[in-house]
């Protein structure tokens, strides 16, 4: 059986050896050493600006919302997983969906002030597969219209545009560690911000605490604990490799499917040094894409139809058509990606892919 995705799991005794520091101390959470000791190596390593780490990667969404004090309505992409949109509605604002540039899938910038209104507070857009949005269009957009940007960067660890961390875009970026990403902790997340909110943006994730006895505000529970952050640090020092092997096996992919009829692969933004962290194939047809996911399926191949549904179609939002977003929704496939998958497994799926074409 190949799955989409399979977790890279360290040498168990890399883990163990971290973990042991926490097991010793018997300091399981709220901030320990191993957190700060991965939020510094991430912060280093990306060359970016600070990090907040996290239990999960929706939270990071959530308490950039509340911390930045956003109302009304939120512009945002219809192309994207649940957590962005139901971020902003479980923060009590209205999503506001604009469809997509259907070359890089990202929110299409230059669709986006016809939807801003005097409700308008924030842009939230996401950086699709590890694909940069936009950035520039958007950051103009914000001052014209004094709007705040939040970039759903959850697939973006060590993604770079214009020769920086992807994450030093935005008022706030934030990440997900997720188990199924190419950087993880188990579960986790993070934020990313400038001094301006990070004070902000860390009381909020820690109960609202600004000492052992003072609170600076309302706030939640948001904080990574040493487990997690062990994960992460027994990860870290082979990110590397993990991606030197995602980048053969995405160029393997390109070369047997990049010829094909009836299909189109992701096109990736000028100026970006990309991470290869998913493999989506656009169909010419709902049709198309069924027939090739159930050929798949009968060879013991699962992808995912990620992402699906378009966010705009879902029943708890007043959603705005969005006619291209829907449409590659419909017909979008990501393909096995991971580390360890071999070669000759992904010469079988292109094979099974072609077959059923």
């Amino acid at each position: 059986m190949i799955n989409v995705t399979k977790t890279f799991l360290p040498p168990q005794e890399e883990y163990n050896f971290i973990l042991k520091y926490a097991w010793d101390t018997g300091w399981m959470t709220n901030r320990g050493v191993l957190v700060k000791e991965l939020e510094h190596k991430i912060q280093n390593y990306l060359q970016s600006r600070p990090i907040i780490a996290m239990t999960n990667g929706t939270l990071p969404l959530q308490i950039a919302i509340k911390a930045l004090g956003l109302t009304g309505e939120i512009i945002t992409t219809p192309f994207s997983y649940v957590a962005t949109t139901s971020s902003i509605v479980w923060e009590g604002c209205s999503p506001v969906f604009v469809d997509i540039d259907p070359k890089y899938l990202t929110i299409d910038e230059t669709q986006i002030e016809a939807s801003i209104t005097k409700n308008t507070s924030a842009i939230l857009a996401t950086h699709v597969y590890g694909n940069p949005c936009n950035v520039e269009a958007i950051d103009r957009i914000a001052k014209t219209y004094n709007l705040k940007v939040i970039y759903d960067a959850a697939h973006c660890f060590g993604v770079q545009y214009k020769g920086k961390s992807i994450f030093d875009y935005g008022d706030v970026s934030t990440c997900s560690f997720h188990a199924t990403k190419l950087f993880h902790t188990g579960e986790g997340g993070a934020l990313f911000c400038g001094s301006k909110h990070y004070d902000t943006m860390f009381y909020h994730h820690n109960f609202g605490h600004s000492g052992k006895e003072d609170f600076k505000g309302v706030g939640i529970n948001a904080k990574m604990s040493e487990p997690q952050a062990a994960m992460g640090l027994a990860v870290l020092p082979h990110l590397e490799n993990i991606m030197a092997k995602r980048k053969s096996i995405i160029d393997h992919y390109n070369l047997g499917l990049s010829k094909s009829l009836n299909i189109k692969l992701l096109n990736i933004r000028p100026d970006t040094k990309w991470n290869y962290s998913y493999l989506p194939v656009i169909f010419d047809t709902p049709m198309l894409m069924s027939k090739v996911k159930l050929g798949l399926e009968k060879e013991g191949i699962y992808p995912r139809r990620y992402f699906y549904p378009s966010l705009n179609t879902l029943d708890y939002v007043n959603g705005q058509n969005c006619l291209i977003s829907e449409s590659i929704a419909d017909k979008v496939l990501c393909l096995p990606l991971y580390h360890s998958l071999k070669l000759h497994e992904v010469k079988h799926i292109i094979n099974v892919v072609k077959r059923y074409l």
